[in-house]
């Protein structure tokens, strides 16, 4: 595992990405990213995330495992154009022997600023059967490492909001 997803010298953080660019085929007819390709950066962030894990390309071809999403709700807080670079900083906020359950904020990898967040429920996956099933106890052990140093961590901002519109 990275000192990405484990305490650093400088302290416990979240998980951060490597910085992304944003694709000109991701602008829509507005002038900024579609909603659609916060998604798939979320994505390639839980992507590297997993792979310090165990959990990426590498075990699903060997062990036949893999994570599928549960459920996902996303915030959209501020536009990011084409040219802005952007990371995403991740936190494991709880798991169990099947589930993953993550908080992402999409920042602007220069300034600071939180674009969007992402809160994600994420289950995992035997690929023979196509089933639910327990992490293997090495995985499990892993998750546990990055949770504990996660744990400490302040709560995020937006962390199990809702959708609902306020009653007048």
């Amino acid at each position: 595992m990275s000192d990405n997803a484990v305490p650093t010298a400088q302290g416990a953080g979240p998980f951060l990405s490597q910085v992304m660019q944003i694709e000109p085929q991701w602008i829509d007819y507005n002038g900024h990213l579609n909603m659609a390709y916060y998604n798939v950066m979320f994505d390639r962030a839980i992507d590297q995330i997993w792979a310090e894990l165990g959990i990426g390309p590498a075990y699903m071809k060997e062990r036949q495992g893999s994570t599928f999403t549960a459920e996902c709700h996303v915030r959209y807080l501020r536009e990011i154009h084409l040219g802005d670079p952007v990371v995403v900083a991740v936190w494991l906020i709880a798991a169990d022997e099947k589930r993953l359950h993550t908080f992402e904020e999409l920042r602007h990898a220069e300034e600071g600023w939180v674009s969007a967040t992402s809160e994600n429920m994420s289950v995992h996956i035997d690929m023979t059967k196509r089933k639910v099933a327990p992490f293997p106890p090495d995985i499990q052990a892993n998750i546990a490492r990055v949770l504990q140093a996660h744990a400490t961590l302040p709560r995020p901002d937006g962390l199990g909001r809702a959708i609902g519109m306020p009653k007048r």
